[in-house]
């Protein structure tokens, strides 16, 4: 078993006196360990839903900002009752905002910053940084700082690794101290910061937080679709690192798909696609692009027009035509569709289905769904003169903190070269 780390009861101190106290801690009190030469992780944690489950009363705190089964539950539960649509994902931003318009004024104790996930603090990290924002948009700033250290597995004590420091307050007010932040950040260590809310959200309050050469973690699937995309490409085109928890979602889509195409008899059909075609739960479409965006990346096809298409009522779907490399035409359609039980993120992948026309050969048919019910729309129409390949995909059940810590592990001190080369693609694809 791996040393855990644990956290010491946090210092609050006024904003001014941080820096020297860190200065102090290091310096004097902790004089015989130089501190973890690791990396820095900053993190934006507002945890919108989560405090407004709590404010409403429809969960008890304490408000830690991890996305626990309670909150969940209690998340879905109120989709329908707050007249959303059945496809409104736990995780979208329109929730939160619904119920942010309902009564209630319950409170629970803040340990956001303080409640570190053990996949994230057994990386020791050298300082965690969060920014706290509160629903109460006027409270004023307040700072906490603690030190942390190794629990080895036997004996006690040990030298201090790192620290922590977390500024709680309206948005407004964090934005107006960022002056605190940056002395905070040591130049000489790698430092990732974790854009753990909306892409639409203090867009301003981002760039000053995630300026190259610091490492950016976002989420795609949270936000505008338009606004996500175009941080990516942006970001992606100067050079920054840039971590799409969005994109590594579809890891398995990409592994399963790939599978499907490991047999020798199957490998030249890629070269024959005709037809692709992908379903996403609600109305938006980001993750789903990114995958297409991925397959015409890898098998050299190019854009040749993108358009919205009707979605038999269910919303704006996607169109577009792909010319491969023999100058055939490869048709694409994704469609949102209606799901009684969203996953937890929004956009996420019902199904796909890749037709394949090789010469000489039977037309074959892959179909990749997240559950079995999710098949059925895509098996319609024609497949009885088809080889049909057909998979249920395992869907990973990782926390966003563990999907973090697996980047922290890794260095990636540059951007993934397969998001790199999709990113693009799919910001054509999504119709202005």
């Amino acid at each position: 078993m791996s040393a855990q780390l644990t956290l010491q009861a946090p210092t609050a101190l006024p904003p001014a006196d941080v820096a020297p106290y860190l200065e102090r801690l290091w310096g004097e009190d902790l004089q015989h360990s130089n501190g973890a030469a690791t990396f820095t992780l900053v993190v934006y944690e507002p945890s919108w839903l989560q405090q407004q489950l709590i404010r409403t009363g429809r969960i008890q705190g304490p408000l830690t900002g991890l996305m626990e089964a309670e909150l969940i539950e209690a998340a879905k539960a109120a989709v329908p009752a707050l007249d959303l649509p059945f496809s409104t994902a736990v995780m979208d931003q329109r929730l939160a905002w619904r119920l942010g318009q309902q009564p209630g004024s319950q409170e629970a104790e803040d340990l956001r910053g303080q409640f570190v996930d053990s996949a994230i603090s057994s990386h020791m990290p050298r300082r965690l940084i969060t920014l706290a924002p509160t629903v109460d948009g006027g409270r004023p700033l307040e700072t906490l700082v603690a030190a942390y250290c190794p629990l080895p597995e036997e004996g006690a004590g040990g030298p201090a690794c790192g620290d922590v420091v977390v500024l709680r307050g309206g948005r407004d007010v964090l934005k107006s101290k960022l002056e605190l932040v940056q002395p905070l950040i040591p130049d000489e260590l790698p430092c990732w910061v974790w854009w753990n809310s909306s892409l639409d959200e203090a867009p301003e309050l981002l760039d000053a937080l995630a300026p190259p050469p610091r490492r950016l973690v976002v989420d795609s699937s949270l936000g505008q679709p338009r606004r996500c995309i175009d941080l990516l490409v942006q970001r992606i085109a100067v050079g920054q690192a840039v971590n799409d928890l969005n994109w590594l979602r579809l890891r398995s889509w990409r592994e399963s798909l790939a599978m499907v195409f490991d047999p020798p008899s199957r490998r030249d059909a890629l070269d024959h696609v005709v037809q692709l075609d992908i379903d996403v739960e609600g109305d938006h479409p980001l993750k789903g692009l990114l995958l297409a965006a991925w397959l015409a990346d890898r098998l050299g096809w190019q854009l040749i027009d993108s358009y919205p298409v009707d979605a038999d009522g269910a919303g704006s779907g996607i169109g577009a035509e792909f010319q491969r490399a023999d100058g055939s035409s490869v048709q694409f359609r994704l469609m949102p569709v209606p799901v009684g039980s969203p996953k937890i993120h929004p956009g996420a992948l019902v199904g796909l289905r890749l037709i394949c026309a090789p010469a000489g050969r039977p037309p074959l048919c892959v179909i990749l769904c997240s559950e079995s019910g999710g098949c059925m729309r895509l098996e319609a129409g024609g497949m009885a003169s088809m080889e049909l390949a057909e998979d249920v995909v395992p869907l990973p059940n990782e926390s966003e903190e563990v999907e973090v810590a697996r980047l922290l592990s890794g260095g990636h001190d540059t951007t993934n070269p397969l998001l790199a080369g999709a990113a693009p693609i799919a910001a054509k694809l999504l119709p202005s």
